[in-house]
């Protein structure tokens, strides 16, 4: 029976498994719109409120789900404001597919209303595969490909479709010269190193004496196979913060996060570490690394590119980590001498203790803190958690403890804004029995997130469970931006750049039939979890806190003394209020070197 290109277009990504397609409408991509609509669900249409959000879902749901995530929008203005979500699953390694609208053929050429060069627009972000359809029986090649691409290079893969085509008449290809005839279906690959490799690493982590192992999202299948290799070697573990779900942290040799927010424990542990194993991890800091020279390296991922970019590798392996690490497991020798691991385990302690304390400070209004503090303990079991870029992922790094069964994720290499609301939501489409949080700052609320309450509003009956808890860190400051202008420029905070506007997300929740909860004192934290957690519909709760607790540890942001010694006497006396030790101490040295 005859159908219409997008009808083809349509049942094709049903049979390549897509369930949901998140995307906003527009005339260039009506066709598809139109098929959607006739496909009577076999897959569904989520409407945000702006593309960007669209292309975030999308990567979020490649993320939690590991199938492929699929956005949609019109020409022009919507292709382009896909560009950042897209971008956020190219630099995560992430399958997305992007359809997007385009002029009729007929006008391409004519300087035509919202005409936009795609083919050039998209050449970067899907560098491995972006192709316009120019004729029915082309259509079926450009799908299958775009999604076998997506799926076997970990990328963003973009189909363009003039408006024009997709209401033509299908036509599979003829069998002749210069005709593709494409299948359906990806099984991928067993990656491997080969056997004389595993035995150069494991001579090397045999020979260490105080081997640190550090993981990253490249290792969220290999928790066992990570556990096996920590236990046998007498060696703790670290995680990049796209690793944060990777390994639970109630286990007593994982150290926590490591970078900027990351746990004393961690950076104690690569800072008298021999040895380094690195496991499915794209970690950017070398200073929180051990030096160069100090330790051996060993490192696995399943892109070679990004092997030995890090630190010098003695042995880099190209594998599956946890294919790699049950092959590498039988080579390895049991370490006797558990001192290594006993002192990891007190760091890590220790550090507890110190995150406890500093809890417990006193703040204006509310130390943020103490609300993700009070929050650990009582997640539910398989929550799935999103943390925006900025000081909320500070503490959500910090204090939010992961247990087995739970997933996290976060715009990890882009480190975007307005990240966490859009992957809250695509969480809640792919499980939507599990309760999901968003932790975000004013700004990115008020950079678009806020917008899309109205899309949990929209969809929220649908889920089995309908809790999703928006968490509003409020301090009307672009606060991670406020604590870098200090530390890495010496400068005072800007005003003019950094103050927020004053807004009530918790009034705002309630006018759209959401639950609003405010919190303004530190007595009011437990009560608003508690409410929330047992809800029965999606919260926000609007926690005002204090933008004078620094989200960079003490520990590090000792480093920094000099410039924020610098910005404090150029007049920014409310950097100076929350100092902690070891950084107060370092700050006064500073300044008194320069008097």
């Amino acid at each position: 029976m005859p159908q219409p290109v997008s009808d083809f277009i349509v049942e094709r990504l049903h049979q390549w498994g897509v369930n949901r397609i998140f995307g906003y409408p527009g005339d260039g991509i009506n066709g598809v719109m139109g098929s959607l609509d006739r496909a009577e669900d076999k897959v569904k249409f989520i409407q945000v409120r702006h593309e960007e959000v669209a292309s975030l879902m999308a990567c979020a749901h490649a993320k939690f789900t590991g199938e492929v995530g699929v956005c949609l929008a019109t020409s022009g203005p919507g292709a382009i404001h896909l560009l950042n979500g897209l971008y956020d699953a190219k630099l995560d390694h992430q399958p997305v597919v992007a359809l997007v609208g385009q002029k009729a053929r007929t006008a391409l050429g004519g300087h035509s209303q919202q005409e936009v060069d795609l083919l050039t627009l998209f050449k970067d972000v899907a560098s491995e595969f972006v192709q316009v359809a120019m004729e029915p029986s082309q259509v079926r090649h450009l799908i299958d490909r775009a999604f076998r691409i997506a799926k076997d290079q970990r990328t963003v893969t973009c189909v363009i479709l003039p408006s024009d085509l997709q209401e033509l008449e299908y036509q599979e290809p003829e069998h002749k010269h210069g005709t593709v005839h494409s299948g359906i279906g990806y099984l991928p690959p067993r990656v491997l190193p080969r056997d004389e490799d595993l035995q150069k690493a494991a001579e090397v982590l045999n020979a260490g004496k105080r081997v640190a192992i550090l993981i990253g999202a490249g290792a969220k299948d290999a928790a066992s196979e990570v556990t096996q290799i920590a236990e046998v070697l007498g060696a703790g573990v670290a995680k990049a913060y796209l690793g944060k779900a990777a390994l639970p942290d109630d286990l007593p040799f994982v150290t926590g996060a490591i970078g900027f927010f990351g746990t004393e424990a961690s950076h104690q542990m690569m800072a008298h570490c021999d040895t380094l194993l690195m496991i499915g991890s794209s970690f950017p800091y070398a200073e929180f690394l051990p030096q160069e020279g100090q330790a051996r390296g060993v490192q696995i991922d399943l892109d070679g590119r990004m092997l030995s970019i890090r630190y010098p590798m003695e042995v880099p392996l190209i594998g599956d980590s946890a294919e790699t690490l049950r092959a590498l497991l039988p080579l390895l020798q049991r370490k006797e001498d558990r001192s290594w691991r006993q002192t990891i385990e007190q760091n890590i302690l220790k550090w507890e203790e110190q995150l406890t304390q500093e809890a417990s400070h006193p703040a204006n209004p509310v130390n943020p803190r103490l609300v993700f503090q009070k929050l650990s303990p009582r997640l539910p079991d398989k929550a799935i958690l999103a943390a925006d870029s900025g000081s909320s992922s500070s503490w959500t790094a910090q204090y939010l403890k992961i247990r087995e069964g739970m997933k996290f994720s976060v715009s990890g290499t882009l480190a975007t804004m307005g990240c966490a609301l859009p992957y809250a939501l695509a969480a809640k489409f792919a499980f939507p029995d599990r309760v999901a949080f968003a932790f975000a700052g004013d700004g990115a609320m008020q950079m678009g997130s806020t917008e899309e309450l109205l899309t949990i509003q929209k969809y929220y009956r649908q889920w089995s469970n309908p809790r999703l808890i928006v968490l509003v860190l409020n301090n009307r400051d672009l606060n991670f931006v406020t604590w870098e202008q200090r530390m890495n420029e010496g400068n005072p905070k800007f005003d003019d750049s950094q103050v927020l506007p004053d807004f009530n997300y918790a009034a705002y929740a309630e006018s759209i039939g959401l639950i609003g909860i405010r919190i303004e004192r530190p007595d009011q934290i437990d009560a608003a979890w508690e409410t929330a957690l047992k809800a029965d519909r999606p919260v926000v709760i609007d926690a005002l806190t204090d933008p004078e607790i620094m989200p960079i540890t003490p520990q590090v942001a000792a480093n920094f003394a000099e410039n924020i010694a610098e910005a404090i006497e150029k007049g920014d006396t409310a950097a100076e209020q929350r100092l902690e030790e070891p950084l107060k101490a370092a700050v006064e040295e500073a300044k008194e070197k320069k008097e």
